[in-house]
């Protein structure tokens, strides 16, 4: 029998049953490995499943009858006040859906994300939410988590590439604009010398934030020494700690464009114990516009992401992916808006 299905309509258990001449319910047995078919029908089935294309995603089914009722989130430093309010956005939205959170972070560690990925998927969750480890590979992440698990990836992209049939959703940063931004807010105020400070070129936020600085840069005409890119843990203390490179190996920048709020928070940190003060002698710009940026002192001009709501936008795309598994894939780019405090000072 010829399938009438049209070109590019999902495909349905419906058709699946036209097709070989059994019930809708006969063909969800099957696909739900029921004893209860026998071996000639199964295979009628199984051969017209091929036929047609049809791609079972166990954890749609598993929502539909509510066997799974998780959702893992796997981030890359909880540390981070970013996710811990990233992390409070997304618990509201699943548990808004009848969902609980599986909690799991990889500091930064790509053995330790498999680790983490391997253990949650052990607990069956309807699917995961990731901001991968700096060094992350598509294959192993695939391997880990198997290609029906359906995956948010949020603000970091995956080495290598994923088989068509992975349909991952993702939800990033403008990160690029949002640098540049902050690099043009410096150059309006006077500055020349400004440095790129924090993360490490393994992260494709980072690069992708790097870039943007050295667009503005390169517009404006503006040199770049390669003593003004400083590579760093994301924490305040490793941040402090490698404010010194700034000041090493030629003319010191007067301005910094941080990857993110907690290395501009340890930078100036770093530069308070050198004597230079930040927002008077150096200016600074962060990225994320946590909590604490509005109360620092001076306060953090930064890049405003929203991670609350970022948090409740992965959960909702995930949840649109469980309840449609066979939709294309998409690719949300979140806005960033600048926010100018004290700690973006002109040119002295």
């Amino acid at each position: 029998m010829e399938s009438q299905t049209p070109v590019g309509r999902k495909i349905t258990l419906n058709d699946i049953a036209a097709g070989c001449g059994v019930s809708r319910a006969t063909v969800s047995l099957v696909l739900r490995g029921s004893p209860l078919v026998n071996k000639l029908t199964r295979a009628r089935v199984e051969e017209e499943l091929r036929r047609q294309g049809y791609v079972y995603n166990r954890a749609a089914a598993n929502l539909r009858r509510r066997t799974s009722s998780s959702v893992a989130l796997v981030v890359n430093e909880l540390a981070n006040p970013f996710f811990a309010e990233f992390a409070a956005g997304v618990d509201e939205a699943l548990g808004e859906a009848g969902f609980v959170t599986l909690l799991g972070n990889t500091g930064e560690s790509v053995g330790r994300e498999q680790a983490v990925l391997q253990s949650l998927i052990e607990h069956g969750p309807g699917g995961i939410i990731l901001s991968p480890a700096e060094g992350s590979e598509a294959h192993a992440v695939l391997a880990t988590v198997g290609a029906h698990t359906p995956v948010v990836l949020f603000n970091r992209e995956l080495g290598g590439t994923l088989p068509e049939y992975a349909h991952w959703d993702r939800l990033m940063l403008d990160n690029q604009r949002g640098a540049r931004l902050a690099t043009e807010h410096l150059i309006a105020r006077g500055h020349r010398r400004i440095a790129f400070f924090g993360s490490h070129d393994d992260s494709s936020s980072c690069r992708e934030r790097h870039a943007g600085y050295l667009q503005a840069m390169q517009a404006a005409g503006l040199p770049v020494e390669p003593h003004w890119r400083v590579e760093c843990a994301l924490t305040r203390v490793d941040a402090a700690r490698a404010a010194h490179a700034l000041f090493e190996g030629g003319a010191a920048p007067t301005a910094a464009v941080c990857y993110n709020d907690v290395a501009a928070l340890g930078l100036m940190l770093g530069l308070n114990q050198r004597g230079v003060r930040p927002g008077h002698d150096f200016a600074i710009t962060g990225f994320d516009d946590i909590a604490e940026a509005a109360m620092s002192t001076p306060s953090l001009s930064t890049l405003s992401t929203a991670p609350r709501l970022r948090g409740r936008q992965a959960a909702e795309l995930l949840l649109a992916r469980l309840r449609d598994p066979q939709a294309q894939a998409g690719t949300v780019i979140a806005p960033v808006e600048l926010v100018v405090r004290e700690s973006s000072c002109p040119l002295s």
